[in-house]
């Protein structure tokens, strides 16, 4: 009769457990416990230097009342809302670019994907803000065309189109997905469109966009989500200028945690951020139905 062990059945029956443990015991080393501190954090008047004097809601009430607060709130949103569906665009419109296979089709599908490496980088914001200074690049090609230089970086509406620029200009990732979405679509379904009279462009939104929304909303959740969390651009490239157009949640957090010392100030302003995007993320589930393709509950939403 052969003997086991009394814990191997137990360890056969829960080896799942034992494949997660290691990312399981990180994240609650180095994300759930450090959330929970700054929870606590974020009810006290933590200085970095001076410690704890006092705890309560004042950080709270001090933040409803701020106006900067309230300022880089705004700006936050409309920075995600511009620049998240312009990069969506992008990256649809270079997938079905890049969906038609053709000679040395995937050296173009690389080269499209650099800039989603590089974009997020501090050395590409920097290679963006010498791009758009006075005497940038961009400014050179629009004097060559006989057009008026712009101030990008000394004029607040420029300065935040800036920052929405580098962003769009990394649609690598999203064109992937999209990508992979659009070879995935049955043929037939093309071609019974064309067959029926449907034009490209109807062809696109009538069959092939509604095909791909699972993907076309993933992107997007994800998206507004990385755009509420933006601190790289409009730290290196406009440091929050010019008079502050460019101050967004982030940055505004970093200042109150690293420049005033503030710990419990800037422990209450990453819950208010996270608060946001837990919100926008929960409308994003609550329209789901509507506007994600689902075969298996009658077809289009």
């Amino acid at each position: 009769m052969k003997h086991t062990k009394p814990n191997a059945g137990f360890c056969r029956r829960n080896r799942h457990i034992l494949y997660i443990l290691p990312w399981l015991i990180g994240f609650l080393i180095f994300r759930a416990a450090p959330m929970l501190y700054s929870l606590g954090c974020g009810f006290t008047d933590f200085h970095l230097f001076r410690g704890v004097h006092e705890t309560g809601l004042m950080n709270y009430t001090a933040i409803l009342g701020d106006s900067a607060v309230r300022q880089a709130a705004g700006r936050t949103l409309l920075f995600a809302v511009i620049s998240v569906p312009l990069k969506l665009t992008a990256a649809m419109c270079a997938a079905l670019l890049l969906a038609k296979e053709r000679r040395g089709i995937r050296v173009f599908r690389t080269v499209y994907y650099l800039p989603s490496i590089l974009g997020g980088s501090v050395a590409a914001a920097v290679l963006w803000k010498a791009l758009f200074r006075d005497k940038g690049v961009v400014n050179a090609i629009l004097t060559a065309l006989h057009l008026p230089a712009v101030q990008w970086l000394a004029e607040p509406k420029a300065a935040l189109w800036v920052l929405i620029l580098l962003r769009v200009w990394e649609f690598g990732a999203p064109m992937l997905l999209f990508l992979a979405a659009l070879r995935q679509i049955p043929q037939e379904l093309t071609d019974a469109a064309k067959i029926d009279g449907a034009g490209s462009i109807r062809c696109f939104f009538s069959v092939r966009l509604p095909m791909i929304s699972p993907v076309v909303y993933y992107n997007a959740m994800l998206g507004i989500c990385a755009a509420l969390q933006e601190f790289n651009a409009p730290f290196v490239i406009t440091e929050g200028g010019p008079r502050g157009a460019t101050t967004l949640l982030s940055l505004l957090l970093y200042r109150s945690a690293f420049t005033a010392n503030e710990m419990g100030y800037a422990c209450a302003l990453a819950w208010l951020l996270f608060l946001m995007t837990a919100a926008i993320s929960g409308l994003f589930l609550i329209l789901r139905k509507k506007l994600v393709y689902d075969p298996e509950n009658g077809g289009a939403p």
